[in-house]
Formats: C-alpha cells, structure tokens, sequence
C-alpha cells in the first residue's frame, strides 16, 4: 500500500462522519511534488475536515491518507492499520505544515518568538540558528520590521503573514491552507495571497482551500471542487472553472463567478 513514487499526496477512499452525519464519503486525491491543489465547495462540502485528515488532527473512519510515501497517523502490520502514539503523530505533522483561517498565533509571544518556537522545541534546534532562520522568514513574507511586535498590533493580513512564516519554520514537505483569507478584510487579502502565489512559484507543494477563484485560476495546477463529502469534479483550472462537466459544478460556479 505504498504511495507511488511521483505523489507527494495520497489520498485513497477516505471516509469521516461525526456522529450521524457523513462529512468525507470516500475521498481519492492525488498530489505530486510541486503542484498546488486548489479545493473549491460550498460550506459544509468537508473541504476543511479532508485538509485536517492529512496532518491527523482529524482520524478517518476509513481509507489512508500518505504523505511522501509514509503513511500518516497510522503504522501497517500485515492488512491492518494500527494508529501511531501522539509522539510520533506530532513528529509526522512537523513535516506537514497548517495555515488556518484565524491565524492561530501566540498572542503573548511577539512575531519572532512565535516564528520559532517549533524549531526549538519540536526539532530541538539551537535557538540561534531559529532566530536566523526565522529573520529570513520574515524578510520573506515582507515583514521584517515586526520581528518584535506582538499579534495584537498586527493587521490581520500581516498576522496571515507570520502564520505563513511560522509554518514554513518547520521547512515542511507539504503546505495545507484552510481558507488562509477569509477571515480578513477584503484589503487585506491580497497581500496574503501575494505571499502564496510566491511560494507557489517557488515549487512549495501545496494544498489551499479557498473561495479565491481568481487565485485558482492563477496559481492551481489542479482544481478540485467538493460537495456533501465528495471529489465531485477535478482537473486543470481552465477545464474545470471554464468548461465543467457536472451540472453540480456548473451551479455552484455560477454563484460565485
């Protein structure tokens, strides 16, 4: 059941339901190294419970999810899957970076702090080395001035910003954005995606759940759409935005567009 060798993502008949009601119904995904998977759907399709199966903050009920050919959350003996200790989860999750729609920062930490507290204590690097690496950063994300500022004297775009630089700290094989712009005013989206699309540009795998079409357009290599917990329709953007197949698609696209 290994992952072939050119998917950086494999994600094979997933399924999760909480309680009674079914969320993921059986999800196929595939990902190579490099691209950027973009997922589209209407609320409640399960877009942001499938980006969290792949790092293991959520367990599946059914199927497998691997990551650079490693299996994620569970160890296989034999035909059975056993689930890892919170240990060796937490280890697999510094190689699967999350950037979430509220930022998620420290907010008694200032920017600097929160950009490299992983790095030291997850893989126990010197903190001088953190501190360098984490100034690069910045310099990236186009905040380098903030170094010392706390969250709470941050617009939201620039708080996105070191949500992004404190993910990329971990140097992860694979970067998951649950909806990274819509918690921030309309003026401050573009900044945010400004600094995804260089990542983007850059060769950084990733897999960005959004309503940004435009975006989709621009960066995705493959887009996704999803509905009631199913891939209902995916392929190269302008296949999927310009000329869907499924009338489901087609609808919700003519809502958004």
């Amino acid at each position: 059941m290994s992952a072939p060798s050119d998917a950086m993502v494999e994600i094979r008949s997933v399924h999760k339901r909480f309680g009674s009601l079914e969320v993921l119904r059986g999800i196929d995904l595939s990902v190579r190294p490099g691209e950027v998977t973009v997922v589209l759907g209407p609320s409640g399709s399960g877009k942001s419970t499938l980006l969290r199966t792949i790092n293991h903050l959520e367990k599946v009920d059914r199927g497998w999810i691997s990551v650079d050919g490693t299996l994620v959350g569970y160890r296989r003996d034999g035909d059975k899957l056993y689930e890892l200790r919170e240990r060796e989860v937490l280890r697999q999750r510094t190689r699967i970076g999350f950037v979430f729609q509220n930022f998620n920062l420290f907010p008694h930490l200032t920017v600097l702090e929160n950009i490299i507290e992983a790095p030291i204590s997850a893989l126990r690097r010197p903190r001088r080395e953190a501190v360098a690496a984490a100034e690069k950063l910045l310099d990236r994300v186009g905040l380098s001035d903030k170094a010392s500022a706390y969250p709470g004297q941050l617009s939201g775009g620039q708080q996105q910003r070191v949500a992004i630089a404190r993910a990329l700290a971990l140097e992860p094989r694979l970067l998951l954005f649950d909806e990274p712009t819509s918690a921030l005013d309309p003026e401050l989206v573009g900044e945010v995606l400004d600094v995804i699309k260089d990542l983007a540009h850059g060769g950084t795998t990733m897999i960005v759940v959004t309503h940004e079409i435009g975006f989709a357009r621009e960066v995705a290599d493959t887009v996704v759409f999803m509905d009631e917990g199913r891939v209902v329709e995916q392929g190269p953007p302008a296949e999927v935005l310009d000329r869907p197949t499924q009338e489901r698609t087609r609808a919700f696209l003519s809502k958004v567009l």
